[in-house]
């Protein structure tokens, strides 16, 4: 099981999902990808569209201000 990072904090909807789910397709089963998201739009989708994907979310935590981790197990 590896660990992969994505930085998507420029991004903007639906940008976001596009650029995490490309990066998922590419890990294989049970790697872990942590994604860094800004608080919003992006935060409360990411894990909603990948657990409908077929995805668990591992956990969400807070680094500072307003950019969180998001840990996606495929």
């Amino acid at each position: 099981m590896a660990t992969f990072n994505l930085d998507i904090t420029k991004e903007h909807c639906p940008m976001t999902f596009v650029k995490t789910k490309i990066q998922l397709a590419k890990i294989a089963k049970d790697d872990i990808l942590e994604v860094l998201v800004t608080e919003g739009e992006p935060l409360e989708n990411i894990p909603k569209s990948s657990t409908e994907q077929g995805f668990e979310i591992l956990g969400i935590e807070n680094l500072h201000d307003n950019i969180y981790k998001i840990r996606i197990k495929k």
